[in-house]
């Protein structure tokens, strides 16, 4: 069911210059949010301190221009809701909900069973019950099965029905880094609560973060977003468009002369029939 209001958000991270594929993503949600007389927020999520530039923010925010895509109320800044994210992992804390871990990816792969090249492989739990913080440097971990929650979740994804997940297919999720930087998916799920969203929209590449994400919101209190999950762009040759491949960017297409305005239209007629089954036509409100 869409909901009601209809809040749907961008959150680029300023870690390089967006591609096409962000611009798909990002005019998803925004026709989403038109469809449904909602609104459509921008999330810049700068946690990466090591990667995010001033720079990419900077044009992140001429790439919308140029698409004619604004973003409705104050921009949310990541980096900035440093405070109220360490106050939540305090609170998982004194629920004795966290553990810190050592292990670095080295120990975790003597631990798998004979992993193949390139496999994910799940945290095993060497660390769980440990609830002081050693000395070492020490990531803090939410223990998930400490949660009592089921760790298969079910959602209806507006695009593709019903669905399931195991929230613990990659074991027990990274909440801060031995850095101290706090990790995707608490800063995810708690701006999205902060900014009220509750429609993500999002590539289909990140459809397996959607099981522990929708079981951290059960944690910590907050509302469960419904989600619409929409496939990813990909050059001639069939390869997804991608930062590290060089996908060519929305600035030099600004920067040849192209029309912000012709590329907005051209992502809308790639979008419109998934709306569509999502039951967010755009034909009636919006020009393509």
């Amino acid at each position: 069911m869409v909901p009601d209001p209809l809040i749907s958000r961008f959150a680029p991270s300023p870690t390089g210059l967006l591609h096409m594929g962000h611009a798909f993503s990002a005019v998803v949600g925004w026709a989403a949010a038109q469809a449904a007389g909602g609104q459509w927020k921008l999330r810049i999520e700068d946690i990466d301190s090591g990667r995010a530039r001033p720079e990419f923010t900077a044009a992140i925010h001429d790439d919308l221009h140029w698409l004619g895509l604004a973003p409705d109320g104050e921009v949310e800044v990541q980096s900035l809701g440093r405070p109220r994210h360490l106050a939540l992992l305090e609170g998982l804390r004194a629920r004795g909900l966290l553990y810190a871990c050592t292990c670095t990816r080295a120990d975790i792969a003597r631990a798998a069973s004979a992993p193949h090249a390139g496999e994910t492989v799940p945290y095993p739990g060497t660390c769980r019950g440990r609830t002081e913080a050693p000395a070492a440097p020490h990531a803090w971990r939410l223990d998930l099965a400490a949660t009592g929650l089921p760790m298969r979740q079910h959602w209806h994804d507006l695009a593709t029905g019903g669905q399931s997940g195991m929230a613990d297919n990659g074991g027990d999720p990274v909440l801060q880094r031995k850095d101290g930087a706090i990790a995707y998916h608490l800063a995810c799920v708690a701006d999205d609560a902060r900014q009220g969203v509750t429609l993500v929209t999002r590539g289909v590449d990140l459809v397996e973060a959607t099981p522990v994400q929708r079981l951290l919101q059960q944690v910590l209190g907050f509302a469960e977003a419904a989600t619409l999950h929409h496939p990813l762009l990909a050059d001639d040759s069939g390869r997804r468009l991608a930062k590290r491949d060089h996908a060519a960017t929305l600035a030099s297409l600004r920067q040849s002369g192209e029309s912000g305005e012709a590329v907005r239209l051209q992502l809308l007629q790639k979008a419109a029939p998934l709306l569509a089954t999502a039951g967010l036509p755009i034909s009636a409100s919006l020009p393509i």
